[in-house]
């Protein structure tokens, strides 16, 4: 953890406002594509509200170990997300948007585009918690083995030794649909 961070993570610990709201402001949009590549994406804004409502409610009691703090603050997301898909099993209802911006794709090239991310998300979400974390924090975040190894807790080694076991999984649960496999790279176009 840099020295900075710490003594930022101290003044937040202690209620100081700008402490907080510059920690929001370091971490909020990775915590939100975390979030929106394992929730329907109208739906990742509040999970990621609940996250940094927890960080506050949280950090009076949160102890700085040397870990970094974003990994605290992705268990938080784990936490969210999971609880969010217990809810959803509860109460199937499905939000439908009725406005569509002019800058937006066509209705069905947008729908062929959510059906490959979906089915990719799906595809994601089958593999095991570890090799999910790993894959979007590597492919979505674009960070570091290093940096994964860090968040995670584990090796460099194991980390990309889990990617590889993912990666091999994922190709086998997308089959031959290369136009999918792209969105892991984070590319727009196939």
């Amino acid at each position: 953890m840099i020295p900075s961070e710490k003594k930022l993570i101290q003044r937040a610990k202690k209620g100081d406002p700008s402490a907080i709201t510059t920690l929001y402001e370091k971490y909020a949009d990775q915590i939100y594509r975390y979030i929106a590549y394992r929730v329907p994406i109208n739906n990742a804004e509040d999970l990621t509200a609940e996250v940094f409502v927890k960080m506050v409610e949280g950090l009076p009691k949160y102890t700085i170990t040397g870990a970094p703090f974003e990994a605290w603050l992705y268990r938080i997301a784990a936490a969210r997300i999971a609880d969010y898909h217990r809810r959803a099993k509860q109460d199937n209802q499905v939000e439908l948007s009725d406005t569509l911006s002019d800058k937006q794709p066509l209705p069905e090239d947008q729908l062929l585009h959510e059906q490959e991310l979906e089915i990719l998300k799906q595809a994601v979400n089958s593999l095991p918690k570890e090799q999910q974390t790993i894959l979007i924090l590597r492919f979505i975040e674009r960070r570091t083995h290093e940096d994964v190894a860090q968040i995670v807790g584990k090796s460099v080694s194991a980390v990309k030794s889990i990617q590889h076991r993912a990666l091999i999984q994922l190709n086998r649960l997308l089959g031959s649909q290369p136009k999918i496999r792209h969105y892991l790279r984070g590319n727009d176009e196939p």
